[in-house]
């Protein structure tokens, strides 16, 4: 197996955590599950979440970005789970303060990529669509500038409907609070990191106290 991964500290026929990557379910151990050759569900038994967060590690090639992102944020079985349910948001007519902020601000997210260069092109109407969408999944949330940017890449690679559920588990399951109207998730994250710095690192957190920056608020 270490030979065939390439990775220290596994010997052949055994399965370590002796590698300083080695997460909370590694070292729980591993659940073996059918995998393809890209360890997706669905192909023969495997060391599936190793082997896929190396080859994710890696980089994951263009052609295959929207369907791993789908399944790595188990977005396709909330697109599968709700049939329709994009197009019945998109139909609704929106609360008139987000659409308004969305027109305004979410074209320059991406404005050097030639999808979104065009005013009025398929690339902006379909950002509109999906950020237009979620201001109605999540009426409590409402529309942030920095999720523009972030629907944009994801539009890129697959198509609006997709993106929707995608950007959702993004907002809701890995940085939820993130995109909130006070900012807290990402506020909290900054006085940890701060924190961290202060130990890892003191001459760089004295260096940015002296000029007052500081990562909770910027």
């Amino acid at each position: 197996m270490s030979a065939h991964l390439g990775v220290p500290g596994v010997a052949p026929g055994s399965w370590t955590t002796s590698a300083p990557w080695a997460s909370d379910s590694e070292i729980n151990g591993l659940a073996y599950r059918r995998t393809d050759k890209y360890a997706f569900p669905g192909g023969q038994p495997s060391h599936s979440g190793m082997l896929l967060k190396l080859r994710c590690r890696k980089g994951i090639p263009s052609s295959l970005r929207a369907k791993a992102w789908q399944l790595l944020s188990n977005s396709k079985e909330l697109l599968d789970q709700n049939p329709g349910k994009f197009e019945d948001l998109e139909r609704q007519p929106g609360d008139p303060k987000w659409l308004d902020v969305i027109e305004k601000g979410s074209a320059p997210a991406v404005p050097f990529h030639e999808m979104f260069a065009a005013r009025g092109g398929h690339g902006q109407q379909d950002l509109y669509r999906i950020l237009k969408a979620y201001t109605i999944y999540r009426p409590d949330e409402g529309y942030c500038q920095a999720q523009a940017p972030v629907a944009a890449v994801l539009l890129m690679h697959m198509p609006a409907e997709q993106a929707f559920w995608c950007l959702v588990q993004i907002c809701e399951k890995y940085l939820p609070g993130y995109y909130s109207a006070g900012l807290e998730a990402i506020q909290l994250d900054g006085e940890i990191f701060f924190a961290l710095l202060r130990r890892a690192s003191p001459m760089a957190y004295r260096h940015l106290k002296k000029y007052k920056i500081d990562p909770s608020s910027t």
